[in-house]
């Protein structure tokens, strides 16, 4: 059986770009082009009498003068102090799933190629190890690792290897337009539903099915997957295709008919906003994140409740106290969506201690 990616009948996804006034789509400029050294819109480069419709809040305003990036209070509330960042990291060390059976949290990594999944992972395993740690073999290369790799499943390491925590992580190659340029939705639902094994390397032309090796034919709760993350990159969102916006729609309304519960990650933050890549701790005062983080929901068909903002880890040695706040708190995030889908089978499964 093969499955492809059409349009949704009375569908058309809203993908808002920074257009300048009198200017084609094809000569499209990212509105972070036009900022200047300090972060703020640089007057030589936006001509007067421009209206920008651009992620980060340009929209409706004439000439650079009139637009500030910063905005006065964040719109959502962090505590950026080592007393947060030592409260996230007991809660995710000490969690566990709601159900007796089970001993770990298996959460799916979505996303196109180079949006930062294998990142993350390679991310939140340093901040527990102290160091950066590629260890989900993270690609430098515009051909990325995970167009090559099979499905992965990293157990997150507590403060030491003897402490293991209860979240595993899956990666997978990354999606594509269609059924023919990576993950297909037929072999994306077969793990979500538990049927792939661990190790399987995927191809278009053998998708998943009962003949596989190591097919699980009747998968059990913890062969499933309990959450699917969305990771998109925000200084792309706005380039992507209108087919990968399907892709993105189509697989939401699959997984959402599986009763699992989806969020999203924003990377790259802190390629987008000039103030956030000097301090990650105005990453919520940034109207460029913001609006970056609008126009990925458009893209995902999600409220931007769903979504958080990250920054992974790439050329650093060390870890940082405010970054690491910002990758545990969207673990925190992922994991109260894994208890929410626990609650929801309670019914199914008695075993449940909710």
């Amino acid at each position: 059986m093969s499955f492809n990616f059409g349009m949704v009948p009375g569908y058309c996804p809203n993908f808002s770009a920074p257009v300048l006034l009198g200017e084609k789509p094809s000569s499209i400029t990212l509105a972070t082009n036009l900022l200047g050294g300090d972060g703020r819109p640089d007057s030589s480069k936006v001509r007067k009498g421009n209206v920008i419709n651009a992620p980060g809040g340009f929209a409706g305003l004439l000439g650079a003068e009139q637009w500030k990036s910063k905005m006065e209070s964040p719109w959502r509330e962090v505590a950026w102090t080592e007393d947060r960042r030592e409260t996230l990291m007991e809660s995710i060390s000490s969690y566990k799933p709601g159900c007796e059976a089970l001993s770990e949290a298996r959460v799916l990594l979505l996303g196109p190629v180079g949006a930062g999944k294998s990142s993350f992972i390679s991310s939140v395993q340093s901040v527990f190890t102290g160091r950066f740690t590629n260890r989900a073999m993270v690609g430098s290369s515009s051909a990325s690792f995970t167009k090559k790799v099979e499905l992965q499943l990293f157990n997150i390491r507590g403060r030491s290897p003897e402490q293991p925590t209860a979240l595993v992580l899956c990666d997978v190659m990354g999606l594509g337009d269609g059924e023919t340029t990576g993950l297909t939705l037929h072999d994306t639902l077969a793990i979500i539903k538990g049927h792939a094994p661990e190790g399987h390397k995927f191809s278009p032309e053998q998708p998943v099915r009962s003949e596989t090796v190591g097919y699980v034919k009747k998968p059990s709760l913890k062969d499933k997957v309990h959450c699917v993350v969305f990771v998109v990159d925000a200084s792309k969102v706005s380039s992507y295709t209108k087919g990968l916006g399907t892709t993105f729609q189509q697989l939401r309304e699959h997984i959402s008919d599986l009763g699992v519960h989806q969020v999203a990650l924003l990377t790259h933050v802190d390629q987008v906003c000039q103030e956030t890549a000097r301090d990650i701790t105005q990453v919520y005062n940034s109207r460029i994140v913001q609006q970056t983080m609008t126009n990925a929901g458009a893209l995902l068909g999600m409220s931007t409740s769903y979504i958080v903002p990250v920054k992974n880890y790439s050329s650093e040695l060390d870890v940082d106290e405010n970054t690491d706040i910002l990758l545990l708190s969207a673990v925190d995030h992922i994991l109260q969506y894994v208890d929410l889908h626990f609650q929801d089978c309670a019914g199914t499964y008695p075993k449940l201690s909710l």
